[in-house]
């Protein structure tokens, strides 16, 4: 018998799965009915424990071609895992993925109560521990702090395109997802992919064809320094934007950002594009949302939540660049909105896929 203790004091009984330590973190849920290895690989959880809705999960195993960076997560709450995976490309069991990359989690645990608990309280810290401690105030102190550095890659990497090089892209790595790059390659661009920290002169004395901002984890007002090397960089080339970045641009130009009661996690959120009338199905991970009325006579909003009405995206004709807080690389999830990437192709005169 194991415990995951909540903040408002809720306690809920389990197994333990994963490895056997104690962790606090984040509290968060993702709606995802499948894509549980991208969920455990995208580098933007990082200092969050997270449940998920569905309640089998593990069914097809470990599959290291799926992954999308590091696991950074920090802890893993299911109500059923399975142990006999069936997939013929399947590598292992999920229990031991969590052994080998030290992610503690329990299973047998009333999920939907957790998910129910969240969205009407909001998101809120938790404890995965073997025993109940005396006193839990420690837990209602604790912070994702210093997120990006701890995920951002170390050092510059070049990856090479699919077929014939048509274009340059600097990739600013916060915390990106693999797909980014291979949706870009895909499209016949060459990734030079920097760490966070990268200075503008540095990036901009490559003569990249056009810049994309990943995605990432945290407060993104606590990358101030980020922020400053953003302002040297919009403006210079083409700039593509994708959930973080769509932030640390915000901040950038002078917009805000607020933390949202429980965020967008999963493969199934509706976004409605403004410029067309059409919904997109959208699959997402983030915490924090762009209040676009911050931005007035700076940018445009294109996308809104249909949920919840927070803003999605923005435009900055200006300064040639758009930014989206979804993930339109999208995988596991839906690909409706694949289509910016060749937006951001046409912005380095490209035509995009044919």
């Amino acid at each position: 018998m194991a415990y995951l203790i909540l903040s408002n004091g809720a306690v809920f009984e389990g197994q333990r799965i994963g490895a056997p330590v104690d962790r606090v973190g984040e509290l968060v849920f993702t709606t995802g009915m499948e894509g549980y290895l991208e969920t455990l690989t995208d580098p933007s959880y990082y200092g969050q424990i997270v449940t998920h809705s569905f309640p089998l999960i593990g069914n097809y195993g470990v599959i290291s071609q799926d992954f999308e960076g590091a696991p950074a997560l920090f802890g893993y709450i299911v109500r059923e895992i399975c142990d006999q995976p069936s997939n013929f490309r399947s590598q292992g069991t999920l229990n031991d993925f969590l052994l080998q990359n030290g992610i503690p989690g329990l299973c047998g645990v009333d999920t939907r109560e957790v998910v129910r608990l969240t969205r009407e309280e909001g998101v809120m810290n938790a404890l995965i521990c073997d025993e109940l401690p005396r006193d839990t105030a420690f837990l209602k102190a604790y912070r994702v702090e210093r997120a990006v550095a701890s995920v951002t890659r170390k050092e510059r990497e070049d990856f090479a395109p699919v077929g014939p090089e048509k274009y340059r892209v600097a990739l600013l790595d916060y915390g990106a997802k693999r797909n980014i790059i291979r949706s870009l390659q895909s499209r016949g661009c060459r990734v030079t992919a920097w760490p966070a920290d990268t200075a503008a002169e540095t990036i901009l004395a490559e003569n990249p064809d056009g810049i994309m901002l990943s995605n990432g984890p945290g407060d993104p007002k606590e990358n101030t320094g980020c922020i400053a090397e953003l302002r040297k960089l919009l403006g210079k080339k083409p700039v593509f934007v994708i959930c973080l970045g769509h932030q640390l641009t915000a901040l950038a130009l002078g917009g805000d950002t607020v933390k949202l009661k429980y965020g967008h996690r999963g493969g199934n959120q509706p976004v409605w594009d403004l410029e067309t009338g059409r919904t997109w199905i959208t699959s997402q991970n983030h915490g924090y949302a762009v209040v676009a009325d911050s931005l007035a006579g700076k940018g445009t909003q294109t996308f809104v939540n249909a949920n919840d009405g927070s803003c999605e995206g923005m435009a900055y004709p200006d300064l040639n660049c758009f930014t989206v807080q979804f993930h339109p690389e999208a995988c596991s999830g839906p690909k409706d909105t694949g289509f910016l990437f060749d937006r951001f192709i046409a912005m380095m005169g490209g035509t995009g896929h044919a």
